[in-house]
């Protein structure tokens, strides 16, 4: 690898905004918000939108579509048997 042309990788605290969910991490995104984490240390804090706490698919929140594929559509829609 050359040197001096990749981006700082170091631990984050990331907080998902829609459950107060966090964790820390490793990323190179920075933050001017810091907040200390359970082992004492301060660390930068990214906000996000969405994560595994929160995402339909991790917590077994989706919705599953029941209806049928083009053709079951096509025969309910012009009421076909």
């Amino acid at each position: 690898m050359k040197k001096d042309i990749h981006p700082e990788y170091h631990k984050v605290v990331f907080l998902d905004t829609s459950s107060d969910y966090k964790f820390l991490g490793g990323s190179t995104t920075t933050s001017e918000e810091t907040i200390e984490w359970e082992d004492g240390n301060t660390y930068p804090l990214i906000r996000v939108e969405i994560s595994s706490a929160s995402h339909p698919f991790y917590t077994g929140k989706q919705k599953a579509d029941k209806v049928g594929g083009r053709v079951d559509r096509f025969k309910k829609k012009y009421n076909l048997s």
